[in-house]
């Protein structure tokens, strides 16, 4: 008797990220190699299923891309099957996916797209998930693919505005993405030798954030600061760009650089500028670190779905690639703590955080 060949979906959701083709290719080329998959494509996310778009892959169109940036695939940030222009449209998706014949859906995505499959799966879909975000802001996993590139592509930029800062006496101010969480900016202000790094998790004292610029000033000439997007100043709010309607987070933050700027220049006496990487965080070719993890992600997660192993993400904890299950990750977001490693190597090295109580840490750190 003839086995049925296992058909299965593949889709890249919410924002593109380093490193999605090399998730897509390591995906497809797993299940086609061993176990003689046909691989479905779906066009623009979860769009992709509600305007039912999709495309067969065969094994070439799956080589040559792992070192491209973007997806293949297409994706979409504000298309959920439960909010489609105003309609709950979930039933018909989930009626399109058992049209298909799938035996499983592959999605690649962050928070928002791990949470619309996590309702899905629980109309019916057999759903593995893979975790990408430049934020890094996905609960259950140590780390997500695309964030290795956009804290490297940060770091460069830091590298470069501090020669202008030396050149000509001034604070150099840098606002990075990352939404609600500040890893980016964590991270990428502790590579770059950031002097002020402000996140979401902590507001700031414009005062505090003053002295310490006005303090490297003194020492050195200029200052470098890093400001994730999603902060703000104590009793202060966040600096919206716009506002959205179509499902997903209809905020869009940016510009609290330049807010930062017109605070700073009302305290200290210097020559102030303000620069927004924005979308130069997201694009481009994945690093090294990206590509080998991506893959590795990818291939765990064919893994799980030939042993139908369905509800459940591809995660690292602990330096080990596990599996957890999608309702551990879905409509969480995981952010710095207090008691984060990174932020505590930050404050003894004499970093600024421009928040009292974080002072106070640093204190308890050195005695």
């Amino acid at each position: 008797m003839q086995t049925k060949t296992l058909r299965i979906g593949v889709l890249t959701g919410g924002g593109d990220c380093p490193g999605l083709n090399a998730a897509i290719r390591a995906v497809s080329k797993s299940l086609m190699i061993n176990c003689c998959a046909e691989i479905i494509g779906i066009q623009d996310g979860f769009l992709g299923l509600i305007e039912r778009r999709v495309k067969p892959l065969n094994y070439e169109d799956c080589s040559g891309i792992l070192s491209q940036g973007g997806t293949i695939l297409g994706t979409h940030n504000s298309a959920s099957p439960f909010n489609y222009k105003g309609v709950d449209v979930s039933d018909k998706v989930l009626d399109y996916y058992q049209s298909l014949e799938l035996d499983g859906l592959v999605v690649i995505g962050g928070d928002g797209t791990l949470s619309i499959a996590y309702e899905m799966s629980k109309l019916g879909m057999n759903i593995v998930g893979i975790p990408k975000t430049i934020d890094n802001d996905l609960m259950g996993t140590d780390r997500t693919f695309g964030f290795d590139t956009a804290i490297s592509i940060v770091t460069d930029a830091l590298d470069r505005l501090r020669t202008t800062g030396q050149s000509h006496k001034r604070v150099m101010i840098l606002e990075t993405m990352g939404r609600y969480a500040g890893w980016i900016a964590l991270h990428a202000g502790i590579a770059g030798g950031a002097d002020v790094i402000l996140i979401p998790e902590f507001d700031y004292d414009i005062d505090e954030v003053a002295k310490a610029c006005q303090s490297r000033m003194g020492d050195q000439h200029y200052s470098i600061v890093v400001i994730a997007e999603g902060a703000k100043p104590i009793g202060g709010q966040l600096t919206i760009r716009e506002t959205k309607d179509g499902g997903g987070d209809p905020i869009r933050l940016g510009g609290v650089a330049n807010v930062l700027k017109l605070q700073l220049e009302q305290k200290i006496d210097a020559e102030i500028r303000a620069t927004t990487l924005g979308y130069i965080q997201r694009g481009g070719s994945p690093t090294a670190f990206d590509r080998v993890f991506a893959t590795s992600l990818g291939c765990y997660a064919a893994s799980l779905v030939a042993n139908k192993q369905f509800g459940k993400v591809v995660v690292l904890q602990d330096g080990q690639l596990c599996s957890t299950s999608l309702k551990e990750v879905a409509h969480k977001s995981r952010i710095v703590t207090n008691e984060d490693s990174e932020l505590a190597s930050a404050l003894s090295m004499g970093i600024c955080f421009g928040n009292p109580d974080l002072a106070t840490k640093l204190h308890s750190l050195n005695k």
